[in-house]
């Protein structure tokens, strides 16, 4: 598969692409993905079909898959060259950021309203989190499904009382689910 036309970035258009493409979106890897297919394809450097085996290779490879795609991309349009430019372009700004935000956190910790904003901030966090664990439980709190429902909550809160992954925990609680019915009907 090629590209729309032969037309390839430089080095530099695709490190500035990556980096401003990465480092300008919020809402993690898809969200930059998009923002880096619409600036390739409105340069012609790649075309829907390369844009869907570049994500496919990126969501094949562990880790992250805005790295792994543009490591894709790079090497798409230059190979090695391509995809080193490309993943340092992608991660040192964001990099950059992470590293200046801790250090002023760490330096900004030692002030008492610091630690008690950051302490509001993390009881919200639990807040909402429980307000949607709440949410997703509470059509299965009925009658009917709270035997069920207490045996897969109890089982999932004593796997993480044993340090289990999330993920783990998640899988445990799908097989359960699927194990005891829902005696609701559709």
């Amino acid at each position: 598969m090629t590209s729309v036309s032969s037309n390839r970035p430089s080095t530099s258009q695709l490190a500035w692409l990556a980096a401003r493409g990465v480092s300008g979106t919020l809402g993690g890897g898809m969200a930059a993905i998009e923002v880096l297919r619409r600036g390739f394809a409105a340069r012609g450097w790649l075309d829907d079909a390369m844009h869907g085996v570049v994500v496919a290779v990126s969501r094949l490879t562990p880790g992250t898959n805005i790295l792994a795609y543009c490591a894709a991309a790079g090497w798409h349009f230059d190979e090695l060259r391509g995809s080193v430019v490309a993943v340092a372009a992608a991660s040192v700004p964001s990099a950059i950021v992470v590293v200046a935000l801790s250090a002023a956190v760490v330096s900004l910790d030692r002030y008492r309203s610091v630690r008690a904003v950051l302490a509001a901030g993390a009881v919200v966090a639990a807040a909402l989190v429980l307000a949607s664990a709440w949410h997703l439980l509470r059509p299965y709190v009925g009658r009917p499904d709270r035997v069920r429902t207490a045996v897969i909550v109890g089982v999932a809160a004593a796997l993480y009382a044993l340090d289990l992954p999330p993920v783990r925990i998640l899988l445990v609680a799908a097989a359960a689910g699927f194990g005891f019915p829902s005696r609701r009907r559709p």
